[in-house]
């Protein structure tokens, strides 16, 4: 088992911005830091589900859901052009949306990372390489897994604490025009890439 190339690959996939810190770089902007915290941890629970399933699952049963989930990340696609559109709406007639609750951002954070597939197909034919036929096979699993779940949290939660504090040093406000314009524009962004994400 490589453990250097899992890592460098492991950490190459996790940051490259996608719809899950998109989404949680505009909460943090918009909403502040502890919001985005409570993104991150609604994007770290449903990638437990994902890696679940990839790690335990059989080749049949993940293309299966992997076919599954390309269907179910257009619901995705349709709650963040949601969240956009209702953004910049409310920014344009100089409504002030109210913030989100904790549940309400964990909840965002949750459906959108369930509904992008990238984890699950990335894990499907990317975890079995470092799994060594010498060694128990759900050992390697839970310990590979276990590594990309803490290193996802890590990283999110940086992206999530940099874009508040940098929207903190802007003095930036909730209710600013500009912000909800561009907030609503990031959601749409989102969506875009996770309409991207698994086509051919």
């Amino acid at each position: 088992m490589d453990l250097t190339l899992f890592l460098l690959l492991s950490f190459g996939l996790i940051i490259i911005p996608g719809p899950n810190v998109i989404v949680i770089v505009t909460t943090s902007i918009v909403h502040g830091k502890v919001r985005g915290l409570q993104t991150v941890s609604g994007t770290s629970a449903a990638m437990i589900v994902q890696l679940l399933v990839a790690a335990i699952g059989t080749t049949w049963f993940v293309t299966a859901v992997s076919e599954g989930l390309k269907w179910l990340k257009w619901l995705g696609v349709a709650y963040l052009l949601y969240l956009g559109y209702k953004q910049i709406r409310a920014s344009m007639s100089g409504i002030t949306l109210s913030s989100p609750s904790a549940v309400g951002s964990f909840q965002r954070g949750f459906w959108v990372s369930l509904t992008n597939p990238k984890t699950i197909l990335f894990f499907g034919a990317f975890l079995p390489q470092f799994v060594s036929a010498q060694q128990s096979y759900l050992a390697q699993v839970a310990v590979l897994s276990g590594i990309f779940w803490l290193m996802a949290v890590a990283l999110d939660s940086l992206y999530a604490l940099f874009s508040s504090k940098i929207a903190s040093k802007l003095k930036v406000a909730p209710d600013n025009r500009f912000v909800g314009i561009f907030s609503g524009s990031l959601f749409i962004g989102a969506g875009a890439a996770l309409a991207a994400v698994g086509r051919e």
